[in-house]
C-alpha cells in the first residue's frame, strides 16, 4: 500500500488512533509484514508511534485525551485531570487520570503518563460525552479523588481546590452513592 493511499484510508476512518489489529484490517497485510511496513512508515514520518501497539497519522490533529480515552475502554477522564480542566484544581497534573471498571494500569502514550484507576461498577457514573471524550462532571471527579484519598492511594491538594463552581446539590446527590468514609472526608473540604 502506498503512503498516500494509506493516509487517505486512515483519514477516512475518522479514528484518533490505530491499533495493530486495525492496521491489519485496513492494509490487508499479515502481522509480520505489517511490522516491517510500520517501521518504514514511522521512519518516513507517515505514522507516529503513540504507545505500545498504538499509531497515529503523523501531523494529524488529535488530543492525547481522546487517544487515551479510546485505548482502554470503558473509561472517563476524572480525578485531578478533570478537576484541572474545570478550574476546580489550580494545578496542572503531571499525568492524565481516568476512572475505569477494568484493572488499574499506567501507560505512556505519546510521551505522557496516563493512569487508569479501577472503580467498582456501582461507582462508575457521573460522566458525559464531550467531543468524543467521556469526562466526569466536576462533582464526580472530586468524589473520585476523595474516594482514592480515603484509601491512602492519593493526596488531595486542599489549598489548590476552588469549590465555587461545584454544585452542592449534585455533590450531595452523588456522595450518597459512596461509602460513609468518603462523605466524612468530603466534609473537610467544605
Amino acid at each position: 500500500m502506498r503512503d498516500t493511499e494509506l493516509i487517505k484510508t486512515l483519514r477516512a476512518t475518522q479514528k484518533a488512533f490505530f491499533t495493530i489489529s486495525d492496521l491489519e484490517k485496513i492494509t490487508g497485510l499479515e502481522r509480520k509484514s505489517l511490522y516491517i511496513s510500520l517501521n518504514r512508515w514511522v521512519k518516513k514520518g507517515v505514522l507516529e508511534r503513540g504507545g505500545r501497539n498504538i499509531y497515529v497519522v503523523a501531523g494529524e490533529p488529535f488530543t492525547l485525551e481522546a487517544v487515551a480515552g479510546q485505548s482502554y475502554f470503558p473509561c472517563y477522564l476524572s480525578f485531578e485531570s478533570a478537576l484541572s480542566r474545570f478550574g476546580v484544581l489550580n494545578l496542572v497534573p503531571y499525568s492524565l487520570s481516568f476512572a475505569t471498571t477494568r484493572k488499574t494500569k499506567s501507560v505512556t502514550l505519546l510521551g505522557k503518563m496516563v493512569d487508569y484507576k479501577h472503580l467498582k461498577a456501582e461507582l462508575y457514573f457521573g460522566f458525559t460525552l464531550e467531543q468524543g471524550l467521556y469526562i466526569a462532571e466536576p462533582e464526580k471527579a472530586l468524589l473520585d479523588l476523595v474516594y482514592f484519598a480515603s484509601f491512602g492511594k492519593t493526596t488531595i491538594p486542599i489549598e489548590e481546590i476552588d469549590m465555587k463552581s461545584i454544585s452542592r446539590k449534585t455533590l450531595d446527590e452523588f456522595a450518597r452513592r459512596f461509602p460513609p468514609r468518603v462523605i466524612k472526608a468530603l466534609e473537610r473540604l467544605r
